[in-house]
């Protein structure tokens, strides 16, 4: 555990390293919220005071917090596919680690960055500027940081899952913008699930998206709460196990084809 705590801590210090990167980072972070914050209220002036039950500072806290936990559904999946179209991950294979828990590694690194560099900001403007809604109870206060970390958690593991393909596909570009249209509309971090038809809706209960960013952000506005919200922690937990089991499954299978450009 040791060797990866220290892994991690090597990405935290990259990410400090290039100054222009981090502040264009911030500022892009911050642009992005003013720019949903104010399409958000024009709606809002232009039609309906309520939609589906969200009034526009319910709408504006959803968002905000949907934002926020959506930058953190990428993970290690385009480093592993860089290494397997570079031949790097040949001799990543020969150190004295586990590939898959090093990228995990190196992707909490990277995570603990952008929380710094882009979720505290967005905090401070969210609070002082847009007035966002704190969670309703201490229940939900409490449940909201599990809720996030599993869906975290389950977004990294489904990136890995992604880059695994590259031993198949060699380039996995295509795949990468599919991924992330899929997750950004999906997941709830463009609009509400509960904004999605009927038949969309129960489609997407029995996908792992909803997991990564919906139920933590309907924890953390109080929209499920009391036993219904720990079905969905326990829901999240399942999908990560199972994520998880299939990443590692498609890992060792992927060992047995392996080709490698520039090794």
């Amino acid at each position: 555990m040791r060797a990866y705590y220290e892994i991690a801590k090597s990405q935290v210090k990259l990410d400090f390293a290039y100054g222009a990167w981090f502040w264009s980072s911030m500022v892009s972070s911050i642009l992005q919220m003013l720019v949903l914050f104010y399409f958000w209220r024009a709606v809002y002036a232009n039609g309906p005071s309520e939609l589906h039950g969200y009034k526009l500072d319910d709408m504006i806290t959803y968002m905000v917090v949907a934002s926020m936990i959506g930058g953190y559904t990428n993970g290690a999946g385009g480093k592993l596919a860089e290494d397997i179209r570079g031949g790097l991950v040949a001799i990543e294979l020969m150190r004295p680690y586990d590939q898959l828990s090093k990228l995990v590694a190196l992707d909490l690194g990277g995570k603990f960055g952008y929380f710094l560099r882009n979720t505290v900001p967005i905090l401070v403007l969210a609070f002082l500027f847009f007035h966002i809604n704190l969670p309703p109870s201490w229940g939900a206060a409490a449940m909201f940081p599990l809720s996030t970390a599993l869906g975290v958690l389950i977004g990294a593991q489904f990136d890995l899952l992604v880059g695994i393909m590259a031993f198949y596909t060699v380039n996995i570009w295509g795949l990468r913008v599919l991924r992330d249209a899929v997750l950004l509309f999906f997941t709830g971090q463009l609009v509400p699930v509960m904004l999605f038809p009927e038949w969309l809706q129960s489609v997407n209960r029995f996908l792992p998206f909803q997991s990564m960013v919906y139920v933590p952000v309907s924890i953390y506005t109080g929209a499920l709460r009391g036993a219904e919200a720990w079905v969905q922690v326990g829901i999240q937990a399942a999908w990560l196990l199972g994520v998880f089991l299939l990443v590692r499954w498609t890992w060792s299978r992927a060992m047995r084809k392996v080709t490698i450009f520039g090794g």
